[in-house]
């Protein structure tokens, strides 16, 4: 009877516990802004800019993206070199610094879309997978804002004038921003 009764006082006290649950950590990257700019009718590309902050301790790196709206998605940066502007791939991945943030906006880093598969619209939004290093993958949603849209993600104006080329509208050449 002694056995019985001990058991009913353990089967008890477990009802009682609290139910345990695996602590959920914050991502260490947080994305904000996340904007592309719509495209033009048979555009076969189109870029994605945000700003990217790590809250760790410890630097991060972007290392790839996906999205459904595109045949392929990569990380660039535009930059001059010998006085001409350049496009090219992040083959080892975008930085981002320990305690810092990275913005990806016209004229600088930004996610390329590469391979349309329809024209990216004004008002609709599209899922955006990036991939980093340490914090692993984060989806956003992307809204898409109109095509002579000039506004960086820091509020300002600046970048490639839409998706039509260099200058434009409120443009420059932009540049790359590391903080």
């Amino acid at each position: 009877m002694r056995i019985f009764s001990n058991l009913v006082l353990v089967a008890s006290l477990v009802a009682a516990a609290p139910p345990v649950f695996a602590q959920a950590t914050a991502p260490s990257i947080t994305v904000e802004q996340p904007y592309a700019r719509a495209t033009p009718a048979g555009a076969a590309t189109g870029a994605v800019y945000m700003t990217l902050t790590n809250k760790a301790k410890t630097a991060d790196r972007l290392t790839a993206a996906s999205s459904d709206v595109a045949a392929k998605v990569q990380v660039h940066e535009m930059a001059v070199t010998n006085g001409v502007m350049q496009m090219r791939e992040l083959k080892d991945g975008l930085p981002v610094p320990a305690g810092g943030s990275v913005v990806l906006k016209p004229g600088g880093y930004h996610v390329m879309l590469i391979g349309l598969k329809k024209p990216l619209t004004a008002g609709e939004t599209f899922p955006l997978k990036l991939t980093f290093e340490k914090a692993g993958n984060i989806s956003v949603t992307v809204p898409v804002q109109a095509m002579d849209a000039t506004k960086d993600n820091k509020g300002g104006a600046g970048g490639m004038g839409g998706m039509g080329g260099m200058g434009g509208a409120g443009g420059g050449m932009g540049h790359m921003e590391m903080k």
